[in-house]
């Protein structure tokens, strides 16, 4: 118990030395834009951007890491619902005790599952084992790249901005429009007959 509990602990300060030097990366970047802007003479508008980045990288939310080392989400598309977890690993991804490979066997669908990862630049960098239900393959693909999104979030905060910009954090609340009595699906009427 004591070994899981220092792993445990040495994945968190794994994840916040990560964050601290991804935000002293930025700093830096910010640092070199305003002395080059300093240069030209408009040093006073960029100051504010080197001090942002400072106190976001303080206020940055804990990592969410249960005993396992592991984080939790969940994903939803369509009627698919997709429970994820993911922890450091060689990229394995599971989907109800199947591979990837064997249970998404369009490419298409195995594409939009990785695109976290390909994004956030964290291909095979971690396990991935997830259930999903309901819906349909591109529903619960959907499902599931929602739910890989919300945990790498949960497990490196600092990632949250590229994911939310590509807007994998929002649930895509498009669904199938319900069927109307006196139609033929939700908006087709029945053929029209003259006589």
């Amino acid at each position: 118990m004591a070994e899981e509990t220092k792993t445990l602990a040495d994945l968190k300060d794994m994840v916040e030395e990560k964050a601290a030097k991804d935000a002293a990366k930025d700093a830096a970047e910010a640092a070199g834009e305003t002395a080059e802007a300093a240069e030209e003479g408009s040093d006073a508008k960029d100051d504010a951007p080197a001090g942002d980045s400072a106190a976001a990288a303080a206020t940055m939310p804990e990592p969410k890491i249960d005993e396992q080392g592991r984080s939790y989400a969940t994903g939803k598309r369509k009627n698919a619902i997709a429970r994820v977890w993911i922890k450091p690993g060689p990229g394995k991804i599971v989907v109800n005790g199947r591979e990837l490979e064997t249970y998404f066997a369009r490419p298409v669908l195995r594409m939009v599952i990785n695109q976290p990862f390909a994004v956030t630049e964290r291909e095979d960098q971690y396990d991935v084992t997830c259930t999903v239900k309901g819906g349909g393959l591109s529903g619960q693909a959907g499902a599931v790249k929602h739910g890989i999104s919300k945990a790498l979030m949960f497990y490196e905060p600092a990632l949250r901005g590229v994911l939310k910009k590509e807007g994998f954090l929002t649930r895509d609340s498009r669904v199938v429009e319900r069927k109307k009595y006196g139609r033929r699906k939700a908006r087709r009427s029945f053929q029209f007959s003259k006589r």
